[in-house]
């Protein structure tokens, strides 16, 4: 029988403290709420600072990559210090400590990219030799391979220190997630949304995991009813896909599987991080290979790349 939570011993969260962080938290809680009739007291929202929190001056790339928005969280989970743990799967590496799983995945939000900018409307507006911002080595990539006259520069923080950044004239325009803004009510921020089809997006982007102890059955019966079926397929091509590449924030990867009439059709690109190629390519079938395309995917995409590709 499943140990629910109450005010006496409430249910802790495990999160990262950006304000977009605390929504998805927040969200959690409230499909928990809404699921088994609990009242808010019945949880307690656990902020832990990550490496990739603290280090902002410097490039992912230069600290560690993906690991730096859950190495924290995660130890603390497995010490037993928090209950399970709200990420966001575009940072989640493909391995996870051992003892720890995610098999809850909250319904996905809009995949694209945002195009923000105080003056510009879009990718194709932009000026001859403008100056864009962005800490993502996919976005860059992509944007290099389409725009080589753009200057590109490292941009990294929260939306209201990105936004300060573009007021101050330091970049232009620069690149968001459209599920952060619309989590955070602040959609209006983007000039523009950008398709699929011209950007493809970060794997798992959009998607939210909650991560628990593989060993917790009672958490696991109580995160059960949250649990989004056709995110959760989606998720598992990708980050097969990923896996297989040995993606990191070091590697421009970008991945989508989209699910209709029973069907999973997954693209996926790798970029030269100078974006002076890409190699890309897509597989479709039954929603139950998804992670097979996805592997598939990858070794025909490495093939294709040959060796040294993505670290030229």
């Amino acid at each position: 029988m499943t140990q629910m939570p109450d005010p006496s011993r409430p249910l802790k969260i495990g999160t990262r403290g950006s304000v977009l962080a605390l929504a998805q938290a927040h969200e959690t809680r409230d499909r928990l709420m809404a699921a088994h009739g609990l009242p808010a007291e019945a949880f307690e929202i656990v902020v832990i600072k990550t490496t990739g929190d603290r280090v902002l001056d410097r490039p992912l790339k230069e600290i560690g990559g993906k690991g730096l928005f859950t190495r924290e969280i995660e130890e603390a989970l497995t010490a037993g210090a928090i209950d399970i743990a709200v990420h966001s799967m575009k940072d989640m590496p493909t391995l996870q400590p051992e003892g720890l799983v995610i098999d809850c995945l909250l319904p996905r939000e809009d995949v694209r990219d945002a195009f923000v900018s105080l003056h510009v409307t879009s990718i194709a507006d932009l000026p001859q030799g403008a100056v864009v911002g962005s800490s993502s080595l996919r976005r860059r990539a992509q944007l290099a391979h389409r725009r080589p006259d753009l200057q590109l520069v490292e941009f990294r923080g929260n939306v209201q220190t990105r936004l300060k950044k573009l007021e101050d004239g330091i970049a232009v325009a620069t690149f968001l997630a459209m599920a952060g803004l619309s989590r955070l009510d602040m959609r209006h921020v983007a000039q523009s949304s950008i398709d699929p089809g011209e950007m493809l997006p970060a794997v798992a982007q959009g998607a939210i995991g909650v991560e628990r102890r593989a060993d917790d059955i009672s958490m696991a019966e109580l995160l059960s009813p949250i649990h989004h079926a056709s995110t959760g397929h989606r998720i598992l091509a990708e980050r097969a896909f990923l896996a297989r590449l040995d993606g990191s924030c070091q590697t421009p990867i970008a991945g989508l599987a989209e699910l209709s009439d029973g069907r999973i059709t997954l693209r996926g690109e790798i970029l030269r991080p100078d974006g002076s190629d890409v190699v890309a390519g897509f597989r479709e079938g039954l929603i139950s290979d998804g992670p097979e395309l996805g592997d598939d995917l990858a070794r025909e995409l490495l093939s294709r790349a040959g060796p040294g590709f993505m670290s030229a």
